[in-house]
């Protein structure tokens, strides 16, 4: 089993990230943390142990400092857990920095359950792909692991029918609202039909993200109102 630290401020989406790890075969949750500093705490104590940790969940934006800069600190533990990033920046100097402070795997939120087991089930046949205990590697060893890590399909990681771009306008509609969006709400900000709305809110709702809230009126069938947890 990959023991999962999970790295997350907001602890709603954390226990998300939890339950997520749970439904993916072959991987642990070792501890739940909100900061990077309970991050360095908890990796130190667990490489003093017959069981360090092997993969951290990273979220970039924590109250406590830049999660890169934990990432760089993490860099000079050993044994160095790896790393996923996680987080909602898209511009491309993050994603350099990311890189370059040994992040393997980098997820934008929001993100599907699917989305977030291809990452794992990439990262562990990573791991299978390198060979067992200290030996020494090969370049082929290398080669042939490191393909498996970035070898990237978006279409592998979106499900059909899934428009990454959609989705992020419908995810981010019903953060920005208080009170939630029903389907016809969000559509109209997304700029999609109703039915589309639907669609993609109901998937958010399958993978644990969003709530959904009946609204009882005077007469005909309840609206459904969806609001981000």
């Amino acid at each position: 089993m990959i023991r999962v630290l999970v790295v997350e401020d907001e602890p709603l989406i954390a226990e998300a990230h939890r339950a997520y790890v749970g439904r993916v075969p072959g991987f642990t949750v070792h501890s739940v943390v909100h900061t990077g500093a309970a991050a360095m705490r908890t990796v130190a104590v667990a490489n003093a142990t017959d069981e360090p940790i092997d993969l951290i969940l990273l979220d970039l934006g924590l109250p406590d400092g830049s999660g890169l800069d934990v990432a760089a600190a993490l860099g000079r533990l050993r044994p160095t857990p790896d790393i996923i990033a996680i987080t909602s920046a898209r511009d491309l100097s993050m994603v350099r920095a990311a890189v370059a402070q040994g992040v393997a795997l980098y997820l934008l939120k929001p993100f599907t359950f699917a989305a977030f087991r291809d990452k794992l089930e990439r990262y562990l046949e990573f791991r299978r792909a390198l060979p067992s205990g200290e030996k020494a590697v090969s370049q082929r060893d290398v080669d042939r692991a490191m393909a498996v890590l970035r070898s990237f399909d978006e279409r592998a990681s979106t499900p059909k029918g899934v428009a990454p771009q959609t989705l992020e306008q419908i995810s981010s509609a019903v953060r920005e609202s208080v009170t939630g969006l029903s389907a016809s709400q969000a559509a109209a900000a997304a700029g999609v039909s109703r039915v589309t709305a639907w669609r993609y809110l109901e998937r958010l709702a399958e993978d644990g993200l969003v709530d959904r809230r009946s609204e009882y009126g005077r007469a005909g069938r309840p609206q459904v109102r969806y609001v981000w947890r």
